[in-house]
């Protein structure tokens, strides 16, 4: 099979002829139609993200949609042809998914909603569920609570809109003015954190009180001003870049509670996999019910010009998920 490898980090990726791999007695054997793209992708490809515990060479990229087509003898729940999503490789000693096939542990996928293209699906995984494991697994939003999402035009943000709205939330996001046009039809209230302080856009849109859950998708000073909009004795901060010096003085003043949420733990330890499986069946119900849709890139990259989509990528050349299509 073809596929795209990287052997030193900060350089381009090398396509080259691999043997295909075998799928072992829990794995499926999938060809890969599309490839998803996300920003840890380029991390990792610079040697930029240590927790990944990258082992070089390596095939990049984690999330991938294709064709099950063959299936080990303990897989009960796929059969050959079926059409599949999931986030599967691309850390550690796991292969990725830039490439024609991939062995994927059963428990990490998901039949591919039925109304959605693989463009679309392959898209979908590691913001879903780094999504859905914030609000849902960590904050247990609630119907009517206030809910505030930093960063809502973002790939994990955008999708967390969704989610929450999905939940009967009332939900707000903080983005730049320009910003605003592209997440209003999701239904979130939008916030311009650039002329409006902390302090300001809690008494202007919790009346002083702060918001039930925030989830921190930007980190660093963003993660402390959630700190300080969170509502008292029962507020929740999660962040999915919690690393730093933070300053949780604020936030215990508030009595609020934190989560930091780690999406890449399942691949890395071999543990509660199945719950990545679980996590992308309420994905494909929200598709499947059109309360869900991934903001794409216009272009579509393939196999061959994959170091073309990193590149984009890196010098943040999108407005939207970017994904390699694999013919």
């Amino acid at each position: 099979m073809k596929a795209q490898v990287l052997e030193q980090f900060g350089k381009p990726l090398v396509l080259k002829e691999i043997n295909k791999p075998e799928p072992k007695d829990h794995e499926v054997l999938v060809k890969i139609k599309a490839s998803g793209l996300n920003p840890l992708d380029v991390k990792i490809k610079n040697g930029q993200a240590a927790h990944a515990e990258a082992a070089l060479p390596m095939i990049l990229s984690l999330d991938m949609a294709g064709v099950v087509e063959e299936v080990g003898k303990d897989v009960h729940n796929f059969k050959v042809g079926d059409e599949v999503f999931g986030l599967v490789g691309g850390v550690s000693d796991l292969q990725g998914t830039l490439a024609e096939y991939i062995a994927a542990d059963a428990d990490l996928l998901a039949l591919k909603p039925k109304n959605i293209s693989f463009y679309e699906a392959a898209a979908t995984p590691l913001v879903f569920i780094t999504a859905w494991e914030a609000l849902v697994d960590q904050m247990n939003i609630q119907q009517n609570q206030t809910v505030l999402i930093h960063g809502g035009s973002g790939g994990v943000g955008h999708v967390a809109i969704q989610i929450a709205k999905a939940k009967g939330a009332k939900v707000y996001t903080t983005v730049a003015p320009y910003q605003v046009e592209s997440i209003k039809k999701y239904g979130a209230e939008s916030i311009d954190y650039q002329s409006l302080s902390v302090e300001d856009y809690v008494e202007t849109y919790t009346n002083g009180v702060g918001f039930d859950a925030i989830l921190d998708t930007v980190g660093g000073n963003v993660l402390e001003s959630s700190f300080k909009a969170v509502k008292r004795y029962s507020g929740h901060v999660a962040s999915i870049l919690g690393w730093g010096s933070q300053n949780l003085a604020p936030l215990s003043f508030r009595n609020g509670t934190y989560s930091g949420v780690f999406s890449l733990y399942p691949l890395l330890s071999g543990k509660s996999r199945k719950h990545f499986g679980k996590i992308l069946n309420e994905a494909v119900e929200l598709f499947e019910q059109e309360k869900l849709k991934i903001i794409l890139h216009p272009i579509a990259y393939t196999l061959e010009n994959a170091n073309e989509a990193y590149t984009d990528l890196e010098n943040k050349k999108n407005t939207g998920k970017l994904v390699i299509e694999i013919h």
